[in-house]
């Protein structure tokens, strides 16, 4: 297709798509008011042009047992854009860290993580966390309670 700009149609399949993933493609394209076979190629369209990353379940963290979330703001030793992408790297290989964030400031990354206890959170930051390479400090705080969790971005109501 190779539009530049989204359309209403296109922010209504997004906004769709991005609140009810599981969305059968006839559904999608009544709700947005077209037929089923032109709302077919418009999301293959998206899913190409990379406004559609992907499809994932919300899983219960709770009910899998990760009890925990910590976000831990972590300095580095040396900001060179070498180090830094070491240390995305070896962020990658820990499934407990959920999200990683480079930042702007005295912090370098703050990183999502969630843990079964404190007592697996204490042996992943005193394991892998603190003594990995070119990590200067790591200040961590647990939450209490998830007022709101909105994966993705805004997007006008469709309808």
């Amino acid at each position: 297709m190779g539009r530049v700009k989204l359309d209403a149609v296109d922010r209504k399949i997004l906004s769709s798509l991005q609140s009810e993933g599981r969305i059968t493609n006839v559904d999608l394209a009544q709700r947005v008011g077209i037929t089923a076979p032109p709302c077919l190629r418009r999301v293959r369209a998206l899913e190409e042009e990379g406004y559609i990353k992907g499809y994932h379940a919300n899983l219960n963290q709770e009910a899998l047992g990760y009890g925990l979330t910590v976000f831990a703001m972590v300095g580095l030793h040396s900001q060179a854009e070498t180090d830094l992408q070491a240390f995305e790297e070896q962020v990658l290989g820990w499934p407990m860290v959920r999200e990683c964030f480079m930042l702007n400031g005295e912090i370098d990354f703050i990183l999502k993580i969630v843990a079964h206890d404190l007592a697996a959170f204490q042996h992943f930051l005193t394991g892998h966390l603190t003594p990995a390479p070119n990590v200067a400090s790591v200040k961590t705080s647990l939450t209490i309670r998830t007022s709101k969790h909105a994966p993705g971005v805004p997007l006008p109501d469709p309808r």
